[in-house]
């Protein structure tokens, strides 16, 4: 409710009525049903003590008025009472109903009137209520009788003290001028992908001047399409050619030309190809149109048909391609997804609401494995493919006769998937190249070692010489690591000690040089101190490791450690020892001398008064003296004999020479450590260092 006093306003709005308070009563003021514009609840019982000055008579008049209709008005109803006396009771939606009070302002004898509003419990339909409008009336400036140019208000007049105010019906709006209604007509903007929209009344004929305008605006990637019915009739005026002057129906499209259209030819299906379109619909104060209705649908924007890709496939397939869709690029085993120059791991991308895609097709480009890994002591060669790329195959050899592997002379490995270099077992690490031992370059003729004859370049390719501080020799056993007996190493662990090797004359300027890096001797070899007398050369064995790798060669290479064997060492044959030690009473070698020698039983080993174990064995040559010597410690005894190695049978070192008799070659006989009691020890030792 509104009225003119501020007071008033604020409380009678919070309690809908006019005697809560005690204020001056108001010349005029509103009042409507609960919750109107809304549908009014059920189950009320509403009343309003409407009031204005003494000396004015209260005049009420419905505006608009939409109660459930029933015979008597029995279910819902608004009654007007002045002073206990029923006005009227109403209800019904249209003023062509029996008990609607329409337009007609009811006039109370006095300046009071009450309103009551009643409402059932149930309500099959939903009614909007009622608003009206009352006032204190003294001149009528709204009769027809007391103007002299017509009605003042073109629908509702309200009088007021010394003027009037005009007022619309529901649906409509007051014009600018307070005096004319316009229809209630547009308005909004429908964002819905699909829907109606009709002139206003339609089918009924249009009201006059109309300016309607409606607004179809959903999101950007949708294209409206307009479906008219065929009942389109708009007002035409053919004086002047076909125009539409005065009736008209405006169809504005976003990069278009606005078009107008008016007649009684349907447009028809506008196909806009945007998503934002307005309608304006206007009628001027003459003509009759009426009217037209339509429908409208949403598509969604199209993308171009992306392609195809070479190695690679573009999914899903669909015969088009439409805003929001989604395309994957994957490409065949082998091929890598590339951006230009950068590779990306996947590709996805969308159809955009500007009908273009928002990445362009990338490339499928075959993968490559890179450069493959490098093989110590061997190489590989490209067997097919090229530039290291998929399923390109490559050979791995060793560097053959020195190195091989184990179980294939070759080894083949193909780029695969993976990008990885993988050979037939899907394995990618790369074989080893294991140093070749045992094997030398042959020459065959005799000697000996104490009165033996020299031996030539690569006969003995695994004998190693030391001549600083303490003379002896050693055996290499693998490109790294060298073995030797441990008195000839005791006390100099911590030396800088040079080992020379591929040579057979001591004086050679040649010779492949070898520093150790580390000294390891057995810990269960009892050391003496220096100048002491010793007795005891049990477990005279040291392994020495290189500070680097040695490379081997014709004349250098390493000899094979043996297999464990039950019996005799030499297994009843002879093998070879071979050193730069004495070869004469009384002299040094500078040539690396061999010769062939015996193993005896254990039971003739047996020397005055040093220990002899099981892990020594004796060997020698009575009938032509030969015999292992000073200078000679630490050297090999191998087997088979020189001149007999094969493939089949490599040359094994069996014993280490480690002590003799003070003359040598006088009793032939000399002492020597039994590899093969130490095998444990020296495959532990060389793979912890």
């Amino acid at each position: 409710m509104f009225v003119m006093d501020r007071v008033h306003l604020i409380i009678c709005l919070l309690g809908a009525c006019v005697n809560v308070c005690e204020c001056e009563p108001a010349m005029f003021g509103e009042v409507s049903s609960p919750q109107y514009p809304q549908p009014y609840p059920a189950n009320i019982q509403k009343q309003w003590d409407l009031e204005v000055p003494q000396g004015y008579q209260l005049q009420l008049t419905f505006n608009h008025l939409d109660i459930e209709s029933s015979p008597d008005c029995y279910y819902d109803s608004v009654t007007v009472v002045s002073d206990k006396k029923v006005l009227g009771k109403f209800c019904g939606q249209n003023s062509t109903d029996k008990f609607h009070p329409g337009d007609k302002p009811i006039l109370a004898p006095g300046n009071r009137l009450q309103l009551v509003f009643l409402t059932d419990d149930s309500n099959h339909e939903s009614h909007l209520g009622f608003t009206a409008f009352f006032q204190a009336v003294d001149i009528d400036e709204c009769s027809s009788s007391s103007v002299e140019n017509g009605p003042p208000c073109s629908q509702i007049c309200l009088n007021t003290l010394g003027s009037y105010l005009c007022a619309c019906y529901h649906g409509y709006t007051l014009r600018p001028d307070q005096r004319t209604c316009v229809l209630e007509c547009g308005g909004g903007v429908r964002s819905e992908l699909e829907g109606t929209i009709s002139s206003p009344g339609f089918p009924d004929t249009s009201p006059l001047d109309l300016d309607c305008i409606y607004t179809i605006s959903v999101q950007p990637g949708f294209m409206i399409t307009l479906n008219f019915s065929q009942n389109f009739h708009v007002d035409q005026v053919y004086s002047q050619g076909e125009s539409c002057l005065f009736h008209w129906l405006q169809v504005s499209v976003q990069g278009k030309e606005p078009r107008k259209y008016c007649g009684v030819k349907s447009p028809g299906v506008l196909n806009t190809g945007t998503h934002f379109v307005q309608l304006e619909y206007h009628t001027d104060g003459y003509g009759q149109s009426q009217g037209w209705s339509l429908s409208y649908t949403t598509q969604r924007v199209q993308c171009p048909h992306p392609g195809t890709i070479g190695n690679g496939t573009v999914t899903p397939k669909f015969a088009q391609y439409l805003y929001r869709d989604y395309i994957h690029v994957r490409c065949k085993p082998g091929y890598k997804i590339m951006m230009g120059e950068k590779e990306i791991s996947s590709y996805k991308s969308i159809c955009q609401s500007n009908g273009q895609w928002h990445l362009t097709l990338p490339e499928c480009k075959i993968i490559d494995c890179g450069a493959p890994k490098p093989l110590m002591n061997g190489d590989f060669e490209l067997i097919s493919g090229e530039n290291n790329e998929y399923l390109s195959v490559i050979e791995y050899h060793c560097n053959e006769p020195y190195y091989r592997f184990k179980d294939t002379s070759k080894a083949t490995y193909k780029c695969a998937v993976d990008r990885k270099w993988t050979d037939v077992s899907n394995n990618d690490l790369i074989p080893i190249c294991y140093p070749v031992c045992g094997m030398n370059t042959e020459v065959s003729f005799g000697g000996r070692v104490f009165g033996g004859k020299p031996a030539r370049s690569g006969q003995i390719p695994w004998q190693l010489f030391h001549k600083q501080l303490r003379r002896g020799g050693a055996s290499l056993i693998s490109d790294y690591w060298a073995l030797t007996a441990a008195h000839v190493v005791d006390g100099l662990e911590n030396t800088n000690m040079t080992w020379l090797g591929g040579i057979v004359n001591s004086q050679d300027r040649n010779p492949v040089t070898m520093e150790a890096n580390k000294i390891i001797i057995h810990p269960s070899y009892q050391r003496v101190p220096v100048g002491g007398d010793r007795k005891n050369f049990n477990n005279d064995i040291a392994l020495i490791k290189m500070s680097a790798r040695v490379q081997l060669g014709p004349n250098i290479r390493p000899v094979c450690l043996p297999n464990i064997i039950s019996g005799p060492v030499m297994e009843g044959k002879m093998g070879t020892v071979s050193g730069f030690g004495g070869f004469e009473q009384g002299s040094t070698s500078e040539i690396l001398r061999y010769g062939h020698i015996q193993e005896y039983p254990s039971e003739q080993c047996v020397f005055e008064d040093y220990f002899v174990s099981e892990n020594m064995f004796c060997a020698g040559d009575e009938v032509k003296r030969v015999d292992s010597c000073q200078g000679d410690s630490g050297g090999p005894l191998f087997f088979p004999m020189l001149g007999y190695g094969t493939k089949e049978q490599p040359y094994e070192v069996r014993g280490i020479v480690s002590w003799g008799p003070a003359r040598c070659g006088h009793v032939s006989k000399g002492y020597y450590t039994k590899v093969q009691n130490y095998l444990g020890w020296i495959e532990e030792t060389m793979a912890n260092n």
